[in-house]
């Protein structure tokens, strides 16, 4: 009687197994990041590039063997792990980071804590109730309108039901300018500017 149920749910096209009465079942994905493509592409070439690169200067040396163009094969790889962008999608109530290996999602609406970790590169960190927790660049909700709607919503709701109690500055900073690139684009394409 005790035991939990397991359903197997289809969301987006994929098969993922959840726990009946699970707060947070991911849904459908209502926007991602346009923008991951083109900078993971990028990531691809510039491993082949590195890699490519290094293995023309071992064959103009004449130089070349099998363990020395396997390690400029894994070098090239590395630097493609380095440089792969974290990819961020939004569902109802939940906002999704996939790095190379993993995915961390939390759940909007339930947010605690939301800051802004200043850096070599800037960072948003978002926090939820269940502890999870997810980093990702604020350059992302700027340059995709529908992310930041949907993080903005949530985060609305975490604030109207007293869960949100840090990070009313960080938001608020991060829509100032996300409305204002939007209205300085606006006035550009109307040729006002």
């Amino acid at each position: 009687m005790g035991r939990r149920q397991t359903l197997r749910a289809r969301h987006g096209g994929y098969v993922r197994r959840t726990h009946a009465g699970k707060p947070g079942t991911p849904g459908r994905v209502l926007a991602r990041d346009r923008g991951w493509r083109r900078e993971a592409h990028s990531a691809w070439l510039c491993g082949l590039a590195l890699g490519g690169a290094l293995l023309l200067a071992d064959v103009a040396r004449g130089s070349v063997t099998w363990p020395r163009g396997g390690c400029w094969a894994v070098i090239g790889v590395t630097l493609v792990a380095v440089l792969w962008p974290p990819r961020v999608t939004v569902g109802a109530n939940w906002l999704a980071v996939r790095g190379l290996l993993r995915e961390h999602r939390v759940r909007t609406d339930l947010l605690t804590s939301v800051r802004r970790s200043d850096g070599m590169s800037p960072r948003l960190v978002l926090r939820d109730v269940a502890g999870n927790r997810v980093e990702f660049d604020p350059k992302v909700l700027a340059a995709n309108p529908l992310l930041w709607h949907h993080l903005d919503t949530g985060a609305r709701r975490a604030r109207e039901s007293g869960l949100l109690r840090e990070g009313a500055m960080p938001l608020g900073a991060l829509a100032d300018r996300i409305d204002g690139e939007g209205a300085r684009t606006l006035l550009r394409s109307a040729g006002l500017e």
